[in-house]
């Protein structure tokens, strides 16, 4: 029963961090710390950027969760911990790999989670200050884009490339 309880509060954490992420790039990021997010949304030089420091934001309550409900042999505290670094390596995945590319694993692919959430961060990005924005959040896909990316597959399942007739003999 315990490992039941201990594997719902990690999964109840991850699924949170969803929402909790989505506030802290909305009010946070593009609030009072926008000065370390700016340079996320303008093109520069060089690998990293004063946006990562977030990571190290988010690692410190996982890291602490953890340490303390190891420590402390609370292992709900363990388990949100551990739901928050799961959320973490999700997010990197998602937004480093797959989205900024950042890292060349994931660069051709069809699915249409991938397609929506690219095309969902490429409207958050098109937005170059802090005030204007849109698609604060990371997992989660508003229909609108999962529309968009369905859309456009028909359309271009449908263009035919029309050849010159076959010449017909009299």
């Amino acid at each position: 029963m315990q490992i039941l309880l201990y594997i719902l509060v990690l999964f109840g954490t991850f699924l949170l961090m969803e929402g909790i992420t989505w506030a802290t790039h909305r009010f946070v990021m593009h609030g009072f710390l926008w000065y370390l997010h700016e340079d996320h949304h303008r093109t520069r030089p060089g690998f990293f950027e004063k946006n990562d420091a977030f990571f190290v934001i988010f690692a410190i309550p996982s890291f602490l969760c953890i340490l303390f409900g190891t420590l402390g042999e609370k292992y709900w505290l363990q388990a949100i911990g551990f739901g928050i670094m799961a959320y973490g390596v999700a997010y990197f995945l998602v937004h480093d790999v797959i989205i900024h590319q950042r890292f060349k694993w994931f660069t051709r692919s069809k699915s249409t989670y991938v397609r929506a959430i690219r095309w969902a961060h490429k409207m958050h990005h098109k937005h170059l200050d802090k005030q204007e924005g849109e698609s604060f959040g990371m997992l989660y896909v508003h229909k609108k884009y999962w529309q968009k990316v369905r859309r456009d597959r028909k359309l271009m399942a449908a263009q035919t490339v029309e050849y010159a007739p076959a010449e017909q003999s009299n």
